[in-house]
């Protein structure tokens, strides 16, 4: 896989993990008070998201400075 594709997958990667995590925080929202066991669990897991997406980013980050400087040698088949 070269760096191109492996940045376009991690960008689908993004959005996707994005909408996952507004859909989460949005159920919280619309959940209300009613099983704060529940919540909590949501909560956490929309946690978890934000730290794979932080981690994502990243990850994007060193490929485009990869891309950026020619470091691309790999993918060029």
């Amino acid at each position: 896989m070269s760096t191109k594709d492996e940045l376009q997958q991690i960008e689908a990667d993004l959005a996707r993990l994005r909408a996952e995590n507004q859909e989460i925080r949005d159920q919280i929202r619309d959940i209300g008070a009613t099983d704060q066991v529940e919540i909590g669990a949501m909560i956490s897991q929309a946690d978890e998201q934000v730290e794979l997406i932080a981690e994502l980013e990243r990850r994007r980050d060193g490929l485009l400075q990869k891309l950026e400087t020619g470091g691309d040698k790999e993918g060029t088949r």
